[in-house]
């Protein structure tokens, strides 16, 4: 590594602790109104750590304990830049999270600098393997690593969300006719309910155990139904409550629209089991037409194109 490199990197280093010195001292940072009346609102702390809320051990509550104010700043920054504030909070109650809004923002910022950071890795190595500095070349990879890792954490989030949805249709079949069973046999939709999610595991049966938590601990089950139908997007998810508030509020039969129901959702699972084999076969055509056939007709053509080419001659 040059000499040059080396104190442009060390420079780089200085200003931006200098930087961050000075915009969180006093004069920069003003007080808020929220962390002034903090100490005289909230409870007051426990005597012991012992006794204290235990933090969950991960990267996040890490992070947070060691740069909270900067953490907090950039989650702001990130929320006002990005918004959308509504589609996160559904997203993350469909994938029945118990994070906030905030600590996924602070978690976007958390990718965003370790998207920063990765960045500039790459930058230091491709600039001591090429010898001189590219500065714009080096500031437009930063910059493209950290708006990559903000928006890497919001795209893995809809895949979790999408990923949580395929399991829950997946288990749907089976919850149901399993409640068709109960409620066949004599048993209330409440008593089914609770049969269920105490014989079966699995994301959707722990949905109907967490309504039913919910329904035991004061909120009336047609309120709870209706909130577990609010938080997924999947309409046969939403059919099911619905038929279930509908039997439990009017006493209507049951059991033979949860079986319905569970054919209708194999039948779903079965369509896109096809089309999905549709478009692998597509996929697999890709390397078989552009790679394998024209290598094939070389082959068959080249001992003839030899032979014209020697005639001609």
């Amino acid at each position: 590594m040059s000499a040059g490199l080396t104190g442009m990197l060390l420079g780089l280093v200085a200003a931006t602790g200098v930087l961050l010195a000075v915009s969180f001292a006093p004069p920069f940072r003003q007080v808020r109104l929220v962390d002034r009346l903090a100490p005289y609102v909230h409870d007051s702390p426990a005597p012991s750590r012992l006794l204290g809320t235990a933090t969950q051990p991960g990267v996040l509550s890490a992070a947070r304990r060691v740069f909270g104010p900067v953490l907090a700043d950039g989650a702001r920054h990130v929320d006002r830049l990005l918004g959308g504030r509504v589609a996160v909070r559904r997203r993350l109650d469909a994938l029945n999270a118990d994070a906030t809004v905030e600590d996924f923002r602070i978690e976007q910022v958390v990718w965003g600098g370790l998207g920063l950071l990765g960045a500039a890795v790459l930058a230091v190595l491709g600039s001591a393997l090429a010898g001189t500095v590219n500065l714009l070349s080096v500031v437009l990879l930063c910059v493209a690593g950290l708006v990559g890792g903000v928006l890497g954490r919001d795209w893995w989030l809809t895949q979790q969300v999408q990923r949580r949805e395929e399991l829950l249709l997946a288990e749907f079949p089976v919850v149901a006719e399993l409640l068709a069973l109960a409620v066949t046999a004599g048993e209330s939709p409440t008593a089914a309910i609770a049969r269920v999610t105490r014989l079966s595991g699995g994301e959707l049966a722990r949905e109907l155990g967490a309504t039913l938590a919910r329904a035991r601990a004061g909120v009336s089950l047609v309120d709870a139904l209706q909130q577990l139908a609010d938080r997924t997007s999947l309409d046969p998810l939403a059919r099911f409550v619905d038929g279930l508030i509908v039997a439990i509020e009017r006493g209507t039969p049951l059991a033979e629209v949860l079986r319905a129901q569970a054919a209708d959702v194999r039948e779903a699972g079965k369509r896109r089991l096809l089309e999905a084999g549709g478009r692998k076969e597509i996929a697999m055509m890709v390397p078989v037409v552009f790679l394998v056939l024209p290598v094939t007709v070389l082959f068959a053509l080249y001992p003839g194109l030899i032979s014209i080419v020697s005639l001609a001659q």
